[in-house]
């Protein structure tokens, strides 16, 4: 059993131990003797500062509540469960263009020629581009399935400040271009169609489209029809693009807008979506 030494030499090796970790902390102040700042002085030893990843807020689903970063976007895409019937999902669908959309807008078709015009020419070049509302001025993510010759396109993006103007061009475009013609690519002389189409209730305005377009393929009549659907939540929108040669696909549409709607909300209050939706309305 070792002894504990006399009070005065328990005094003594106390006062040495703090003049040690006195002498300590002047050199690891570089021996300026400057006083380190308030917030300094408030952190416990124990908290060290750990710099944050670059990516970190791009990489959460969701920076802050209401925020869409661009881990975000991808998490609220649909994916193949939130899809009725056999639609397979592709990793190329950001490259999918599709020709018949190619062409100059016949201006002797408006009355109002040169504004209603642009309007339409803007509808076709977007479509061509799958940007349905316009290049989003923040994060996006896009998805793309295909069933036998259709195809579903679906994007999700933030627009910031930039959606309201995008948004009423969109809503005004099956009374401005109700019907017009294109000349110049593939397949020579189009008409096009634009018409409204109904929409379910979901996110805090939405608007449907069903634009046809009739040309020639290889020598051969034929028709594209797409089936546009935009819903808004805040400053953030998502897009449902779907049909092909073989007619419109409004009923994967709507069903894909219904699920991508949850699914954004979810991501914007801050939550990861469920990869398998509850039930099919």
């Amino acid at each position: 059993m070792s002894r504990r030494p006399p009070r005065p030499a328990r005094l003594l090796a106390s006062a040495l131990a703090a003049g040690t970790l006195l002498a300590v902390a002047a050199c690891s102040d570089g021996g300026s003797g400057a006083a380190p700042d308030t917030a300094e002085q408030a952190r416990p030893a124990s908290a060290a500062v750990v710099p944050p990843a670059a990516d970190e807020a791009a990489a959460s689903p969701s920076a802050s509540p209401g925020t869409l970063t661009r881990a975000g976007a991808k998490a609220a895409l649909i994916t193949e469960a939130d899809l009725e019937a056999d639609w397979t999902q592709v990793d190329d669908a950001d490259t999918w263009r599709d020709s018949l959309l190619v062409g100059k807008v016949d201006v002797a078709d408006f009355l109002t020629a040169k504004a209603d015009a642009q309007d339409c020419q803007k509808l076709l070049d977007r479509l061509y581009s799958q940007e349905a509302l316009g290049k989003p001025s923040g994060a996006s993510a896009v998805t793309g399935f295909r069933q036998g010759d259709s195809r579903l396109f679906e994007q999700v993006a933030a627009y910031d400040g930039a959606l309201d103007d995008a948004w009423k061009w969109f809503g005004s475009l099956p009374q401005t271009c109700d019907e017009f013609t294109t000349t110049g690519g593939p397949g020579g002389k189009r008409t096009v169609q634009v018409i409204e189409t109904p929409m379910p209730e979901v996110g805090d305005a939405r608007q449907g489209l069903r634009v046809t377009v009739k040309g020639t393929a290889n020598g051969e009549p034929t028709t594209l029809t797409l089936d546009v659907a935009a819903v808004r939540v805040g400053d953030n929108a998502l897009t449902v693009t779907g049909g092909g040669l073989s007619g419109g696909q409004a009923e994967s549409v709507s069903r894909g807008v219904k699920q991508g709607t949850e699914r954004l909300k979810t991501v914007l209050a801050g939550g990861t979506p469920s990869p398998n939706p509850s039930e099919f309305d």
